[in-house]
């Protein structure tokens, strides 16, 4: 069985790069790990296997994240999906948030879910609530609404192709 500081100690990086992608500010990201992590010490840890224990975080992590959007939302502030900071130029980070703010919520929580943290088809359908199957629906969305919405800006890779991790389709893992 896994204990809150074993947790913290494989998560927290993984944790961190999904939050930071979705509220592209690396000091908001810092301190909603904190919180998610100190959910994790005030909740029992439960009884599974390592990618179950995976998934449970990032669904913490996730839960707090779409709370802490709602609430900016509800305030009025501006939410950054693309780390400002990232070396990139300005006119693909701006094309990459307005594509990836394009997503519907949940096609964009499995995207950065899968891109940003490296989470598999079977822990993202785990903190989503998804089944695998849906998971792999919604990240081929995902992935085919980006690649049309960055073909201008971003034309990469040998023939115009945007790569991004694992393929559209066989991988379940």
């Amino acid at each position: 069985m896994a204990d809150a500081e074993s947790l913290f100690a494989l998560h927290r990086q993984g944790v961190f790069r999904y939050l930071c992608r979705v509220v592209g500010r690396p000091d908001t990201a810092q301190d909603l790990t904190q919180e998610v992590f100190l959910r994790v010490t005030r909740t029992r840890v439960p009884e599974t296997d390592p990618s179950g224990h995976r998934a449970w975080v990032f669904k913490i992590a996730r839960n707090l994240v779409l709370n802490h959007v709602r609430d900016g939302v509800r305030r009025g502030e501006p939410i950054a999906l693309v780390d400002s900071s990232a070396p990139a130029t300005q006119e693909i980070a701006v094309a990459i948030k307005q594509a990836v703010g394009a997503l519907a919520d949940v096609d964009r929580d499995v995207f950065l879910l899968r891109e940003s943290a490296g989470l598999s088809y079977g822990e993202i359908a785990a903190a989503c609530d998804l089944t695998v199957d849906a998971v792999r629906a919604r990240l081929k969305r995902a992935r085919e609404q980006l690649r049309d919405a960055l073909d201008g800006p971003m034309r990469t890779g040998r023939q115009g192709v945007i790569v991004f991790r694992g393929t559209d389709s066989g991988e379940g893992s």
